[in-house]
């Protein structure tokens, strides 16, 4: 749902959604956290005015108040529209996160679908799909208060290497053959060309990505050269200058695992010594004005970079070596195709793909999506082989241990100096 009247000014937006004062804060204008900025400056000016002076991009931007608003306001997910009102109608269930920027619009998609869906189908699709911010925790306790399979949601969809990938829960089941992968697209988008995302052993459906990319303050290089590549950042170069995504379990333990499989646990070592402080993103595209211990390059998701300021110090950075990728995925229940075909399908169809893609910026796999991505953006992606053959979850814990070590070490050498 669309809240927000570009038109209005700054002043009427944040009176009718107090909510949205900490995205003004947060992305560029750090006034607004005053009311009396808010009554004064606020109240000259439209919302399309302020953006277009800060040069901030107005779809994405917008895009978060909406988020926000509608995480405030509705609090409950639009997808529950679905739920049949009584016990005596078969349904399918699905349960998983959608990323922030994007939830809403999948979810407006989502319920025409459903609706849809029941009129053909017979049954409705009881969906629990919240916002990636929440964390996997509640699906954590939803699985393991599981007896069976039976038990468990048809669909599950969500990111990242955790749980869904940890051995000694979903992955347990993954290895009884309960889940299988529905999508069957023909040939693969030109974006992921020879990357093979595509689950050889049929049973994840990996249908975008997050990708991890560099916003560089060129005012703190202090004579070092802009790091163009994963290498160049782990090159001894950039102690104590980075600024990670610590917070963002999903994208910072695919940094972990891709670096470790890549270099070793001296590349998470590095990792480690580099690391001048954990931000989230929203923190990190205003760093350039900290007062006090700047990073020189920060790692997000490419979303964000895309409401930094333009004509400022901060330069976003493709890594040349490729960006890091954490897998926005589902898991589908064996047994059930009939029925969880077509929810499959319209997660992975173009329309959605398009969403993710040109909203989000999370790069769809779907072949017929044009990803808008310029020449020169690779991938680099941790690869089915050393999925198949590791314990992740094992191997997280492993990384983070020698991560911790390594950044702990580097802040009491920093303090002692």
């Amino acid at each position: 749902m669309n809240y927000i009247d570009i038109n209005d000014t700054i002043y009427t937006i944040t009176e009718k959604y107090p909510e949205t004062v900490d995205i003004f804060v947060a992305r560029g204008f750090p006034r607004m956290a005053e009311y009396s900025q808010r009554a004064g400056y606020g109240k000259l000016v439209s919302l399309k005015t302020a953006l277009e002076i800060r040069k901030i991009n107005s779809e994405l931007f917008v895009s978060l108040l909406n988020e926000a608003i509608a995480e405030h306001r509705d609090g409950a997910d639009l997808s529950l529209s679905g739920t049949p009102q009584n016990g005596q109608e078969e349904s399918v269930s699905m349960t998983g996160l959608l990323p922030c920027p994007v939830r809403i619009p999948i979810l407006e998609e989502f319920n025409n679908f459903s609706s849809a869906y029941r009129r053909q189908h017979g049954r409705a699709i009881e969906a629990e799909l919240k916002a990636a911010s929440v964390g996997t925790q509640w699906v954590e306790e939803h699985i393991d208060s599981s007896t069976s399979i039976e038990s468990l949601p048809d669909i599950f969809i969500s990111a990242g290497f955790d749980l869904f990938f940890d051995r000694q829960r979903i992955g347990r089941l993954r290895e009884q053959n309960a889940f299988t992968d529905l999508l069957d697209w023909k040939g693969e988008n030109p974006a992921f060309a020879g990357l093979d995302l595509k689950d050889p052993a049929g049973v994840y459906s990996i249908i975008a990505a997050v990708p991890a990319v560099f916003l560089v303050n060129t005012q703190e290089l202090a004579g070092r050269p802009v790091p163009r590549s994963w290498k160049e950042l782990l090159s001894g170069d950039f102690g104590q200058s980075v600024s990670l995504p610590v917070g963002d379990f999903d994208l910072f333990n695919a940094i972990l695992l891709t670096l470790r499989s890549r270099y070793g646990d001296a590349g998470v070592e590095e990792l480690g010594r580099v690391m001048l402080q954990a931000l989230h993103p929203s923190q990190m595209v205003k760093s350039d004005r900290m007062k006090n211990a700047r990073p020189a390059v920060t790692i997000m998701p490419y979303f964000f970079t895309k409401t930094v300021r333009e004509g400022g110090p901060m330069q976003a950075v493709w890594p040349e070596d490729g960006a890091i990728v954490s897998p926005i995925f589902m898991l589908s229940k064996r047994g059930k195709e009939k029925d969880l075909k077509p929810v499959v399908d319209f997660f992975g169809s173009q329309k959605i793909g398009e969403v993710l893609a040109h909203q989000g910026l999370f790069p769809s796999l779907n072949p017929d999506v044009d990803n808008r991505l310029a020449e020169g953006t690779p991938f680099m992606w941790l690869g089915w082989d050393y999925i198949k053959s590791h314990d992740l979850s094992r191997e997280i814990a492993v990384s983070e241990e020698i991560f911790n070590r390594t950044s702990s070490l580097a802040a009491m050498t920093e303090e002692s100096a």
